[in-house]
Order: C-alpha cells, then structure tokens, then sequence
C-alpha cells in the first residue's frame, strides 16, 4: 500500500519512517499517515507520532546517546508529547547502564565493577566483547581473529571473533567462566582445531590456557579434560589415537538376536551454542546429525547395531543459511549399562579430516599413529565466516559433508565386544556466491567393520594350495591330451592347451574360494547370535570382486575352448544294412539291363543325423526353469533382503523401513548359493525322475542307433574318441512295421542274441583309442570324403565328383565296418575295462601300439562332445556370467534377462555350426538336417 515497506522478517508490510500504523491486522491490511512536522518522530510501537529532541533512527524513531535509554510515556502509559532521554546512574549505589536495548537501565557487567567500580571502562583497562579487564602481566596473548579456509585459500578476519575471541579468553583465563570458555573452545573447532606452537589464534588461546591452568585439576579422571574448559582434544603424544581405540575395549558386549529385536547404540549428545551456552542433553535419534530429510524411522535405523546405513543428498546453500544461521557444537557420548544396571556414558573421539597447521599429526589413511583425535564438532558454520558485521550475510560457510561414525568389532571376540566408536567427520568450505542455485553434496553414514588381515590369509592360502592342485591337475589333463592325440612331443600347441586347461582349473579354484567366502559370510553373519563377525566393509570387497573378475574371465575363455573343440570333432555313420536281393538296372550308353544289389535306403542315416544334432545342446537341467527359478527366490520369495548389510535375516521387508545398502559379498553368496541349489535339485529330478518315467534322450539315442542298424564312430581328439554300437541284432532294420514290430518282441522275450560289441554282452557304448596306423587310413578316405561335398552341392557339382563323393562315403563306411569286424588284422582293437585310476584321472595309461583298445563304457561317455557332459562348466560359467552382471548393475532381474539370452546365444551357435560340422564330416546334406 501507500507509505508502506516490507518489514525486516518479511513476512509484513510497515509504514515507512515519518508514518505512523492507524490500522494493522497484524501487518496483512496496513494504513499509513504522516506525522505532523512538529511530531515527526513515530514512537516504538509504530502507533503514535512524538516530538524527537535527540535525533531519528533510520527507522524514524527516536534515538537517545549512549548510557542513556528512552522513555515514551509516563509511568501510567499517557503518551508524552516529547520523548525524554534519561541518563542511567553509573554512580557506586547504582552500577547502572542501559541495555542494550536502549529500552531500561540495568545493573552494569561485573567486570566493569570490579575492574573500574564504574559502569565505564576506561584506558589503561581493556574493552573487549563488552567485558573490561584490568591491563596486568599474564594476560593471554592477543588473539588472531581470523579464520582460515583452507579449500578455498583463502583467510577471512571474521566478525565474530573480533568481538568475542579476546573477551572469551580473558574472561577463561582470568575468571575461569565457563561460558567464556566453551565459546573459546567453540571458536578454536571453527578453525578446524588448528594446533600450531607459532600462532595466537583461537586454538592457540586455549592452549596457553590448558596449559597454564593445570593447577585446576582435571574431570573424571581424564587427563584431558580440564576443569573449566572443554573437552577438546586427547593430547598430543604420537601414537596416542592408537591406545584411545584399542588399549581399552568398550565395556559391555552386544548381540543381534536379544530380547529386543533391535539393538540400538544409544548415542547421545551434549550441545553447545556459538556463545558458550549449554543448550541441552539430546539422543541422536530423529535425525540430529542427519543433514538429508527422511521419515523417523528410517533415520532412527541409523543406530541398530549391525545395520550399515547410508545416507546422501544434495542440500542447497539456501536451506543451509536458513536452516543453521546459528551453529550448534556437539560433544558426543554412548550411553551403556555396567553389569550392576548402572548407567554410564563413554566420551566418543572424533577424528577431523580437516585438521589444520599440525606439523606432526596427519589425519588422513589407515596409520592410527598419525591421528589427532578430537572431541567436538559442528554440523554447519555460517558464523565465522562473517566480515565486518554480523548482521550480514556469510562470505564463506563450512559444512560437515561427510559424517561416519565406524563400529569395529574386536578380533577373535565371541561374545559382541566391540572397541571405542570413532566419529569421522570431513568439512566442505563453500564461498557464497548465489545461494539459490548453489548446493553441497553431505553424507551421514554408519558402519561396522573388524580386521579382515586373517580371513585374507586364509583365502590366500585357500588360493596357494587350490592354485598349486590346479597346476598339477592340469599337467594330468595336458598329460592324458598328448597321450590321446598321439604326440610324445612338448611343442608350443602343448603349452597352449595346457594353459587353456590351466585356465579352466583356475577359475573352478576362484569359483571354490569365492563361492565359499560368500556363503560363509551369508550363515555366519545372519546366524550369529552374540556378534564374532562383521562384514567387510565395500572397500574390503576390492579382493573379492577381483577373485570373481578372474573366475569368469577364465571360466569363459575354457567355455570357448569347449566349444571349439566340440564344433571340430570327427564323426561318422557307419551302416551295417546291406542289400536285400538284387534289382535289374539299365547301364547308361551301353543299351543293355545287368542285374546289381538292392540299393540301401539312406533315410535312416538322415533319421540318426538329425537325432544327434538335437542332442547336441541338450542339457542335464532346464536352463530356462534355472534363470527364472533363481530370479522368483530372489525377487519375490525375498532371499536378495539377506544381502543387505544389517542384522536381520527375514526375508521380507516393510516399505517404511529403512533399507540397508547392499553387500557384494552377501549378494553373490545368496545368489551362488541358489544357482547351486537349484541346479542340484534339478539334476536329481532329471535323473531320479524325468529320465527315467519320461524321456532320457541320450539312452534314447542310442536306443535308437541300434534300432536303426547304425553305429556312431567319432573321434574327440586325434587317436581318442567313442563309439556307440548300433548294429541290429535282427540283421535288418530297413523293413515293414509288422516286422520291426516282431523284432522288438522277440528282444523284449529274449528270443535273440544281446545288443553289445562283444558276444552275451549289452555294452554298446565305448571309450577307443585307436592306433596310430588306424587314424592315417581313417584320415586317408577321409580326405577324399571332404574333398568335395557332393550332396550339398547337387545341383551346381558335375557327376564325376559326386560320384568320387559317394565312393568315398561308401569306402568309409566298408573301412570302419570291417574295423569293427576285425577284418583287418593289421589294424585290430582289443575291448577291455578300465582302471579305476584311470577312470578317475581321465586318461589311458595304455598306448594303442599295434592295437587299438575299446574301453567299457557305462556311462554314457560320448556326451563329452555335447552340452550334455559338460553340465558343470555350462551351470558355473552361467552363474558366474548373473554374478557379474549382478555386480556392475546391483539388478538380479536384468542380470537373470542376459544370462538367459547369453544362454540362447550360444545354444544357437553350438546347433548351427554344429549342424555344419556334421554335414561335412558325415556327407548328410545339411538341407536334411532340420
């Protein structure tokens, strides 16, 4: 409105000075007049005009010199027409002067009295902070007043101690006031407890002060803590920090399951304002020390013992000044029972990152000895970095951006001991410049911790033995691959494939150490009662995640390996069907009509191609039913809530709950241990039940060879391979249904002779290694075998190849059949049953010399070669694979998604160069293959 201003709180107009207020509703609906010219003054309460003898204010009051206060009206409140400015008595009977604000005499400060027995301080006495004190040897140095930012770097003469450093120390020194003497420790915190023997400033003050006031005596026995003054540091011995956190454990035990499912550290704190005053005892609870807003529960969850908490936000500059325009100082103590009930309080060290001008102590690293441990702290200080006048706004603020008060738990404890708490606090320095767009990144945490030196002993001793056993496993297995490609020579490919298998070795040893680490840290931390163990802290994981890096790495450069080696394996069809009788068949360009054997239909070979390339990534569990099982564990049934790093071992969590950050280790163990378990149950259902009530489809197949009057011959490695033995003990199987029908009874009744290789035998399966004279004429017809693939080039090759093509399959096909019929005596085998070492160490200790030797199989061996007998690899490499996607991106959900689509991806690789593999290594048209 008219002759109206903005009022200083800002939240009400005013009239402007010469106006007197003739209506106000509380400062909403304002109206002004203007005092007449002889009454130009308003008086106090802004109601009236009044005659001003002594001057105005700014504000258009009347203002009065000082020592004098203002009276507007008589004692009975009739307004006076002129104001009168009265002198205050400053005389012996009365000490009195006016206040400060000039509104009533009151009895002057008591240093003006005992020092000058006046209300006036006069030279030589000194004046400072509004106290007078009498100029004598022994006072405290003068003070420095300036304050040191050293981020910025920055020095500011601050405001506030040039007017109360000097006052505060003398009347510390002099008068031991307590008040004095909490606002010159609060001043020497403002300056980041700076500790230098060459300085005057407000730590230099208060150490000349403890040091000649010893005389005093101390409180509670503590040698620190002088009487009179705060409790602002634990001395200054090198290596003192050191016996203040571990000379002395802290006396009482804690636990995770007591009668209170919650146990809570009861930290409670003494506050101080900037002047001195002691303000009040409160808990921590409710967010104290937490600068970022949160709901009460959640902000309490901080102090649940064994629950790591987390907390960080961005705070504008803005909300800070509003927020903490006056710094509040905290000296910090953990509340605890004696076994007698009781109560007792234990002081809480505070470690300064920020600490300043200390030639000695550094407070920065892990090396304890080189600590200063303090005891008081501020959250925000938006005082002393005030120029010139108080009443403005702070050049420079200082912000505790990170708060952590760390619990470590004694080593080898079985009953919760615990050593002293240790607050670490570390400032931010802002210079102001807009505070509207300005902010500061703060951070509230606590978190628990105990010495991992002897857990990483043990895994690297776990690492030693199991890497050194992997070592000498590999040398067996690179030992067993010469053998079995017939090579005696240590060449580089030597090398190579025993490094390859070195690779997969490791990473089974890095998947052991890591798997066992995680579950280990998963039961014995949620299970324990009494506290024996405490996680390891995110930057103690540094290992760990490493371990698991180098198991996937490895265990996916083996998975290659395999799969490399599966999509080069030899292999052919052998059919034992000939002809039945002989039909008329005209011979090209001679005219005339011979008579030549039944040809033998080629279906069943394409019938058993195609069942062995769906078998070739058939695996012993479901991959699709493993990701989702393990994904509905985690996610809905709520076994990711045991990876948080708190007490609780339930697996569901309230929304209004405080939420623990995740734990790497525990993440990987819960998730580990799921992959396994299911995997586990799975293999056993398949085996116990799937396989043997519904379909097991490798027995199938070879079920079906036999059936089909066709033996399977493939060669792993260069003299070592299987054969699977499909020779129909019927003599045909390339006939009617009524027939193969009467077949199939007659083996069901035992009416003709057993499926097996040998005579009254039903081993069809076979381990072989071949001699050395077998693989050259093996590889002899195979060369023509590949030379040109006549059938998948039909169309587009000339005749003469494909027939060349078609001898040469036939070739093949008589060679290996009259192999098996030792035919050639040049080339025999013998059959013989393996030893249980060799079984157990994977290789032959027999050379096929002269002979070649087929090894009993009972189990199916030939799945080597297919997804089928690698189960192990493929279930860890996909396990490793969801881990490590889990612990970059800290999602089980899109971890479970790629590890599913990996799967896919390589099961489409594995089937189509599978496929191609076959077709050129069996002369099958891969247009067959469907």
């Amino acid at each position: 409105g008219a002759h109206q201003r903005q009022s200083a709180g800002g939240n009400s107009c005013e009239c402007e000075p010469g106006y007197r207020m003739i209506s106000g509703n509380g400062g909403f609906s304002v109206t002004c007049e203007k005092c007449p010219e002889s009454m130009s003054g308003v008086t106090q309460d802004g109601w009236n005009c009044i005659t001003c003898p002594k001057g105005l204010t700014s504000k258009g009051n009347c203002k009065c010199p000082s020592n004098e206060i203002l009276v507007e009206r008589s004692i009975n409140g009739v307004l006076l027409d002129e104001a009168l400015c009265i002198h205050c008595n400053g005389s012996e009977h009365s000490f009195s002067a006016s206040d400060a604000s000039g509104s009533r005499c009151i009895r002057c400060e008591k240093t003006f009295i005992q020092v000058s027995k006046s209300c006036d301080c006069n030279s030589p006495n000194i004046l400072t902070g509004g106290l007078c004190f009498l100029a004598h040897e022994g006072l405290p140095p003068k003070g420095v007043a300036a304050v040191r930012f050293a981020q910025l770097g920055i020095t500011l003469a601050s405001a506030w101690f040039l007017k109360n450093l000097q006052s505060s120390a003398f009347a510390c020194w002099l008068y031991s006031n307590l008040t004095a003497c909490q606002a010159l420790g609060n001043m020497c915190v403002m300056n980041m407890n700076s500790l230098s023997s060459s300085s005057t400033d407000a730590c230099g003050l208060f150490q000349y002060i403890f040091v000649s006031t010893a005389r005093v005596g101390i409180i509670h026995s503590i040698p620190y803590w002088r009487q009179n003054l705060p409790w602002l540091y634990y001395g200054d011995q090198p290596g003192l920090a050191s016996q203040v956190l571990e000379k002395n454990l802290f006396p009482t035990t804690f636990t995770f399951k007591g009668t209170d499912k919650d146990v809570k550290l009861k930290f409670i704190a003494a506050s101080f304002d900037a002047a001195g005053n002691f303000l009040k005892w409160q808990s921590l609870e409710g967010g104290v020390l937490q600068l970022c807003p949160d709901t009460q529960t959640k902000l309490n969850a901080a102090y649940v013992f064994g629950t790591t908490y987390q907390q960080s936000c961005k705070i504008s500059v803005s909300k800070i000044l509003l927020d903490f325009a006056n710094p509040v100082f905290y000296d910090l103590f953990l509340e605890y029972n004696d076994g007698n009930g009781q109560q007792h309080l234990w002081a809480v060290p505070v470690l300064n990152l920020n600490l300043q001008y200390n030639e000695k102590f550094v407070n920065q690293g892990s090396n304890m000895n080189n600590w200063l441990l303090t005891r008081r702290f501020f959250l925000v200080d938006a005082l002393s970095g005030k120029e010139n006048d108080l009443g403005k706004p702070p050049r420079v603020i200082r912000v505790a951006s990170k708060i952590t008060i760390s619990i470590r738990l004694v080593s080898h404890t079985e009953r919760g001991t615990i050593y002293p708490p240790l607050v670490t606090v570390a400032y931010t320095d802002v210079l102001i410049q807009n505070p509207e767009t300005q902010s500061v990144m703060v951070s509230f945490a606590v978190s628990y911790e105990m010495n991992q030196r002897e857990a990483q002993i043990q895994t690297d001793i776990a690492l030693g033995v199991l890497g050194g056993l992997a070592v000498l496993w590999s040398l067996l297995k690179t030992a067993g691959w010469k053998r079995r490609t017939g090579s005696s020579i240590i060449d580089l490919q030597t090398v190579f494939k025993f490094l390859l298998f070195y690779a997969g070795d490791l990473a089974n040893v890095f998947f052991i150490i890591t798997v066992g680490t995680g579950i280990y840290w998963l039961v014995f931390f949620k299970a324990q009662q009494f506290v024996s163990v405490l996680l390891p802290l995110p930057s103690q994981e540094e290992d760990f995640v490493t371990y698991i890096a180098c198991a996937f790495s490895l265990k996916a450069l083996q998975f290659l390996h395999l799969l490399v080696s599966q999509l080069a394996i030899d292999i052919f069809f052998i059919d034992w069907e000939r002809p039945k009788g002989k039909v008329l068949k005209a011979v090209e360009g001679e005219g005339v009509i011979k008579s030549a054997a039944a040809p033998v239909s080629i279906w069943r070979t394409y019938f058993i191609a195609n069942e062995w390339n769906e078998i070739q990534t058939v695996r012993k569990i479901n991959p699709l039913f493993q990701v989702l099982a393990v994904l509905f564990f985690l996610e809905v049934v709520g076994f990711s809530n045991l990876a948080l790093m708190d007490a609780s071992s339930s697996l569901t969590r309230s929304s209004e709950s405080y939420v623990a950050p995740w734990s790497r280790i525990l993440r990987f163990g819960v998730s580990a241990a799921l992959w396994v378990a299911i995997a586990i149950l799975q293999v056993i259902f398949f085996a116990v039940i799937y396989e043997r009530f519904v379909e097991d489809k490798i027995s199938q197949f070879v079920d079906l060879c036999c059936v089909s009057n066709i033996s399977v011959f493939l060669l792993s490695h260069n003299c070592f391979g299987h054969y699977i033995h499909g020779r129909s003990v019927h003599g045909h199987a390339d006939t009617n249904m009524e027939e193969m029908n009467m077949n199939l009874k007659r083996e069901a009744e035992n009416l003709c002779s057993q499926r097996g290789l040998l005579p009254n035998t039903d081993g069809q399966t076979f381990q072989i290694s071949i001699s050395r004279k077998m693989r050259l004429n093996y590889d002899w017809i195979h060369e023509t075998l590949t030379r040109k693939r006549g059938p998948a080039r039909l169309l587009d090759s000339s005749a003469n190849t494909f027939e060349q093509s078609t001898r040469a399959y036939n070739a093949m096909n008589k060679f290996l059949s009259s192999f098996i019929d030792h035919v050639h005596k040049e080339m025999d085998y013998i059959v013989k049953d393996k030893l249980l070492l060799e079984r157990i160490l994977g290789m032959e200790f027999m050379e096929p010399i002269e002979k070649s030797i087929f090894y009993n199989d009972e189990g199916h061996s030939f799945t080597d070669v297919l997804y089928y007998g690698n189960e192990t690899t493929l279930l860890i490499f996909d396990i490793l694979f969801f881990s490590v996607v889990d612990l970059a991106s800290q999602s089980f959900v899109l971890a479970a998604i790629l590890t599913y689509l990996q799967q896919e991806i390589f099961r489409f690789i594995r089937n189509t160069l599978g496929q191609k593999n076959l077709a050129s290594k069996t002369l099958v048209d891969q247009r067959f293959l469907i």
